[in-house]
């Protein structure tokens, strides 16, 4: 117990002129001891390699998981040493209620069956991401994290022991310059009743800083190429830290690859089933038709020499323009449902018994309609 006490006090009093010391020198009282230029830059080198790993280490850990609980979860569990437990993702966990709910709504209904073949890719697609994650922590996370836990902690405590050596070192300077300023005082002011004895003492006291000093030196030294060595083996860390940097890229790449995969996948099996359940889906964007379409005639009368005009067509849409020419009978098809209307345009008088005589303005229950084309055009007559 007498041991430890009188350790105790004196590193308390190590401390005490330590503190002295470090205020002296803010206060520009006192000398400093600055480090060589070499061993600042790398001290500086280190400092940025420490902040910016650090920033990239919680920024890929929220990119990894956006949930600040989770990762709380697993912060605790780390620091327990126990094994983090598995978490559903977002992706599996959609997909199972895509497959619940096709359950209720029936898998043989459209809806119901689009919803398991939905629910299964995703399900797939939340396998990816679980498989990224695990291989981004093992590749990417895990060796940023074992430099700030443990190389870093290493250099930093290296680092703290250097510059309590340096101050050690400043204060035996500090003792060195007063003794001998003290020597030189007493030297040129000499006592003559006791020059010998004081003269002793300021020598001796002298030469005791002077022994502590050249102690201090060697210690100073020797911590800082230790630091030193330390310090340059920051390189080795950013070649490492550039491997698994490839090797996260190459995980993001497999990931998204597969994500775009499944996605085609899903896109070809919805537009197979969509075919299937509505065929005619699709219909009017292959053949797009507008207002002034004409519609298949049932018969045609031709004009001598011209081709006539159409009318304005309350026409179904999807039926495609007729090519042009005279039109035949034969060729037209009826529509398949309901009764058309159309107004007269301009007059007609029709040529022969196969035509019909038209007045302008004029609403029939037949259809008419007249192809534009030439200045006039076929009247088509339903």
């Amino acid at each position: 117990m007498d041991f430890n006490l009188k350790k105790l006090t004196s590193d308390a009093g190590v401390f005490f002129t330590r503190a002295v010391q470090f205020t002296e020198e803010k206060l520009g009282s006192a000398e400093k001891t600055e480090l060589d230029a070499h061993l600042e830059n790398l001290i500086a080198r280190a400092d940025c390699t420490k902040n910016w790993t650090e920033k990239i280490f919680r920024q890929t850990e929220v990119l990894l998981q956006p949930n600040p609980s989770a990762r709380i979860e697993e912060f605790f569990y780390e620091k327990l040493d126990k094994k983090i437990p598995s978490r559903t993702t977002n992706g599996e966990l959609l997909g199972q209620y895509m497959l619940d709910a096709a359950k209720d709504f029936g898998p043989g209904t459209p809806y119901g069956s689009t919803l398991i073949t939905v629910g299964e890719y995703q399900s797939r697609l939340g396998g990816a991401e679980r498989e990224f994650l695990q291989t981004s922590a093992i590749n990417f996370l895990t060796p940023l994290r074992n430099f700030l836990e443990g190389d870093w902690r290493t250099i930093s405590k290296e680092r703290r022991l250097l510059e309590n050596r340096r101050l050690d070192l400043d204060i035996c300077k500090a003792r060195v310059k007063k003794a001998k300023q003290a020597e030189a005082k007493a030297a040129a002011e000499p006592d003559f009743q006791e020059t010998r004895p004081r003269n002793y003492v300021l020598s001796a006291s002298a030469s005791a800083a002077e022994q502590e000093l050249r102690v201090a030196q060697t210690e100073f030294d020797r911590q800082a190429e230790v630091t030193r060595l330390l310090l340059e083996g920051i390189s080795s860390t950013h070649v490492n830290h550039l491997r698994c940097l490839h090797e996260f890229v190459e995980a993001q790449a497999t990931y998204y690859a597969q994500c775009h995969q499944y996605m085609q996948e899903l896109q070809k099996e919805l537009s197979s089933a969509n075919s299937d359940t509505y065929p005619n889906s699709f219909a009017s964007n292959a053949n797009p038709s507008t207002s002034a379409t004409c519609p298949s005639p049932v018969s045609s009368a031709t004009l001598p020499g011209v081709s006539p005009p159409c009318l304005a067509s309350t026409s179904t849409p999807g039926i495609a323009r007729e090519p042009s020419g005279p039109l035949k009978i034969q060729d037209v098809q009826q529509p398949s449902t309901g009764h058309r209307k159309a107004k007269v345009l301009y007059d007609y008088d029709a040529h022969d018994t196969s035509e019909l005589s038209l007045l302008a303005d004029e609403v029939g229950a037949a259809m008419v309609h007249i192809c534009y084309g030439e200045p006039f055009g076929t009247c088509c007559i339903m």
